[in-house]
């Protein structure tokens, strides 16, 4: 359990400092050009989500997100306790990320985001990229575990440009952006909202994904990735 939890906490600051610093990067090289940045963005995270999952799926599952966390721990395959540890190594490990990420720029490290992101489109968003992160998850890992690398990591490319609020689709990144006054922020006083949408979405995916394929089946899939 401690080899989990180190991973996913490593993970989750790789990812995050990946979404900020990329972020970063973009728009500084962009020259206001918001589409160019979007993109530097999307493609260096589906990149790290790749790696990451890769690296760390055979030892944690490779989460970093508390609701893919909460599905697996709804389906049985992991304990309330480990399921909390996850939580706080997911927070934890991606606040750290977030800093780092500002010191390799020369940002302040403690700063929150003035950058609105609300409204019912952006809520549906976060609803319908949470669901699609964690149907495609369920999905892949019962037809073909190997690929679940590739399928994260594509689909994120995608729901970053098919979504309006370009896809958080994680309520510990969403916290974690909240503190972060740079091209991935969210204002904290938003956050609440997508977190709730982020969760209800995972939960949507599961009700979904226990409908198409057998519920023995799930846990035993989730089982073998955990």
């Amino acid at each position: 359990m401690r080899r989990a939890i180190a991973a996913e906490a490593v993970g989750s600051g790789l990812l995050f400092a990946t979404v900020i610093g990329s972020g970063v990067m973009g728009d500084t090289l962009s020259g206001g050009n918001v589409a160019v940045a979007l993109l530097g963005n999307t493609l260096a995270t589906g990149a790290m989500l790749y790696v990451l999952i890769t690296m760390f799926g055979p030892i944690s599952g490779a989460h970093f997100n508390p609701a893919v966390t909460l599905v697996f721990r709804l389906l049985g395959t992991l304990g309330t306790r480990q399921a909390l540890a996850h939580f706080a190594a997911q927070i934890a490990g991606g606040l750290v990320g977030v800093w780092i990420a500002h010191a390799m720029f020369g940002l302040d490290i403690l700063q929150f985001s003035a950058k609105a992101r609300t409204g019912p489109g952006q809520w549906t968003s976060e609803v319908v990229a949470t669901f699609g992160l964690v149907l495609t998850i369920l999905g892949t890992l019962r037809h073909r575990p190997q690929s679940v690398p590739t399928a994260v990591a594509l689909y994120i490319t995608a729901a970053y440009w098919f979504t309006s609020s370009t896809s958080f689709a994680n309520p510990a990144i969403t916290l974690a952006r909240s503190l972060s006054n740079t091209f991935a922020g969210i204002a904290p006083a938003d956050a609440p909202a997508f977190i709730a949408c982020q969760f209800a979405g995972a939960v949507l995916a599961l009700a979904t994904a226990r409908a198409l394929f057998p519920e023995a089946d799930l846990a035993k899939d989730a089982t073998a990735d955990a």
